[in-house]
C-alpha cells in the first residue's frame, strides 16, 4: 500500500457525504447560522449543516484519528466517541460497512488549525485527546470543518515502545514504503517511485534501519523494496548492510531473479545467528502474481533444536483503481478495487503452498505481508474459511481494547498487514502485536522542515505502515 497522497480511494467514508445530504440541498449553500452565537456540543449533531456558519463549541474529549493534511493545510480529523477505524476491519463488507462508514462520517470532524499555524507533527499522533475545541463551523468536501478561534488544549499520544519478545522466535514484517536506492553507487536520482535525492535515501534507510533492529525480530518480511537484482549495489544488500555493517548476523534471501518483474518485490531477512535456511527458496509468477499481485517468496528456515517451518512474504494487488474494470471495479461494498484479483490471489498462493514449494515437507507456514485487505474483507476470510489463523485473533496477548490496526487512511485505521499462520503453527503461536511507529504519525514528522533542517533518523514514520510481529515456538521441538 502506498503513501495517501497516491491514488488509493476511500470511497465509502466520502461517498457518505452525498449520502448524508441526498435531497436536502446543497451543503455549501446552506443557509449561515447565527455566528455571534455558541452552540455547546458534547455529541455530535444528527445533522451539521444546521450548525452551519456558526460558532461551536465542543464539550467532549475529541480523538485524533487523521493527520495526513496537517502538513498541507494545518487540518487534522478527529472523532467523537474514540477513533474511526476502517468499516470492512470491523464489519462484514455491504450493508454493514456501508452502515459504518456512515457513522463515521456522523462523528467526525475537521479541525482547521490554518495553514500557518506553527504546531509540532510528533504533538499530532492518531490516538491524541483534544479538549475545548472551538470555532467556527464551516461544510465542505471533507465534511464537518471547525475553524478554530482559539488553538485548543491537546493531549498527545504517547509514542509507544517495540513490543517485547514473547517467545522463542520472532516473525516480522514490514512495507518499506518504496525502498530505491538509484544506482546504488549515489547516482540515479530521483528514483521511480522512492527517493528524490541522495540524502533523502540516506534517511530513509537510516529510518527503516532504526525501526527493523527495534524489533527485535529473527526473520523480516520486507515489502516494497526495488527489484533491482542482489549484488552489492541492489537496495536489499545496501539495507542488510547498514543494518550489520560488520556482516556478522543479518542476511538475507537471494531468490537469483526478482520475484516477479514489479518495479517492487518482497524479499526476506534474516538473523544467521539465530536461524538458517532449509533448501532453496521459492516463488510464484503465474497468474495474477505475473503483472498484479507482486510474487511471493517462500524460505524454509531452522532455529535450533526446532522444526523446519517455512515463511512466506506476500503484497497483494493494491485497492487503487486505475485500470479497474468488470468485476475489478469497485462494486460499493467497502472492499474498492481490484478485490476478485486479491481474492484469486490468496487462493492460488494456498493452492502454491499445498504444493510444499520449499520441499521442506513442513506443514509450518507462515503467510506474512501486506495483503491489502482489511480483516473482514473476502481476501483474508478466505485464508480463515480454509482453516489457516489469524494471529492477532489467536492470540491472547493481542491488545483487546480496540482492533487491531497497521495503517491510516482516511483518518480510518485498520489492518491491510497480516500474520496468517497454518493450524500446525499456530499451535505454537506465543503472541501477536503491530508496533504503532509509523501509521499514527503525521506524514511530515521526519521531514528536514519539522527536524532543524536535519533528515530525522529514528524509526517514527519509517514508512506508512506500521510493523507486525509475531513470536511463536520454534526452537524446541
Amino acid at each position: 500500500m502506498r503513501s495517501l497522497s497516491k491514488p488509493f480511494p476511500g470511497v465509502l467514508f466520502a461517498a457518505t457525504l452525498l449520502a448524508i445530504t441526498a435531497g436536502c440541498g446543497s451543503i455549501a449553500t446552506s443557509r449561515p447560522a447565527d455566528a455571534d452565537s455558541v452552540a455547546v456540543l458534547g455529541a455530535p449533531p444528527a445533522d451539521w449543516r444546521v450548525h452551519e456558519g456558526q460558532r461551536i463549541r465542543i464539550a467532549a474529549p475529541l480523538v485524533v484519528s487523521g493527520n495526513q493534511r496537517l502538513a498541507r493545510n494545518g487540518e487534522v480529523v478527529l472523532s467523537f466517541d474514540g477513533r474511526l477505524f476502517a468499516p470492512t476491519e470491523v464489519a462484514a463488507p455491504g450493508p454493514d460497512a456501508i452502515a459504518l462508514a456512515a457513522h463515521n462520517r456522523r462523528r467526525s470532524l475537521v479541525l482547521a488549525l490554518g495553514e500557518d499555524a506553527q504546531v509540532a507533527a510528533a504533538d499530532w499522533r492518531a490516538g491524541g485527546i483534544v479538549d475545548g475545541a472551538e470555532g467556527i463551523l464551516r461544510l465542505g468536501e471533507y465534511g464537518a470543518r471547525l475553524e478554530v478561534t482559539a488553538p485548543p488544549a491537546l493531549r498527545p499520544a504517547p509514542r509507544p515502545a517495540p513490543p517485547p519478545r514473547a517467545g522463542e522466535l520472532r516473525l516480522a514484517s514490514l512495507n518499506l514504503e518504496n525502498l530505491f536506492n538509484g544506482d546504488g553507487a549515489g547516482a540515479g536520482f530521483p528514483t521511480e517511485r522512492g527517493a528524490r535525492t541522495p540524502g533523502g535515501y540516506v534517511a530513509q534507510q537510516a529510518r527503516l534501519v532504526a525501526a527493523l533492529a527495534a524489533l527485535e525480530a529473527d526473520i523480516v518480511a520486507v515489502l516494497e523494496v526495488e527489484n533491482d537484482g542482489y549484488d552489492a549495489r541492489s537496495s536489499i544488500a545496501q539495507l542488510v548492510a547498514a543494518l550489520d555493517p560488520a556482516g556478522a548476523r543479518w542476511r538475507f534471501v537471494d531468490a537469483g531473479t526478482g520475484p516477479g518483474s514489479d518495479p517492487i518485490r518482497v524479499g526476506l531477512l534474516y538473523r544467521s545467528d539465530r536461524v538458517h535456511p532449509v533448501g532453496a527458496p521459492a516463488t510464484l509468477a503465474d497468474g495474477p502474481f505475473a503483472t498484479l499481485s507482486r510474487a511471493p517468496l517462500a524460505q524454509a528456515f531452522r532455529s535450533g533444536d526446532g522444526p523446519a517451518f517455512v515463511v512466506v512474504a506476500n503484497h497483494f494487488k493494491s485497492k487503487g483503481c486505475r485500470d479497474a474494470s468488470a468485476g475489478d471495479a469497485d462494486q460499493g461494498d467497502g472492499q474498492s478495487c481490484w478485490n476478485p484479483t486479491r481474492r484469486a490471489s490468496g487462493a492460488l498462493l494456498r493452492d502454491w503452498l499445498s504444493g510444499d514449494p520449499t520441499a521442506s515437507g513442513s506443514t509450518l507456514v507462515a503467510v506474512l505481508g501486506d495483503l491489502n485487505a482489511y480483516a473482514m474483507e473476502e481476501p483474508v476470510r478466505d485464508f480463515i474459511t480454509a482453516g489457516w489463523q489469524d494471529a492477532f485473533a489467536a492470540s491472547s496477548h493481542a491488545a483487546p481494547a480496540s482492533p487491531p490496526y497497521t495503517y491510516v487512511y482516511d483518518a480510518q485505521a485498520g489492518r491491510l498487514d497480516h500474520a496468517l499462520l497454518s493450524p500446525a503453527l499456530a499451535a505454537r503461536l506465543q503472541a501477536a502485536s503491530a508496533w504503532h511507529s509509523n501509521a499514527d504519525e503525521a506524514s511530515n514528522v521526519a521531514d528536514q522542515a519539522g527536524n532543524g533542517g536535519e533528515h530525522a533518523v529514528k524509526p517514527w514514520r519509517s514508512s506508512d505502515h506500521d510493523p507486525v510481529v509475531v513470536d511463536l515456538r520454534l526452537r524446541t521441538p
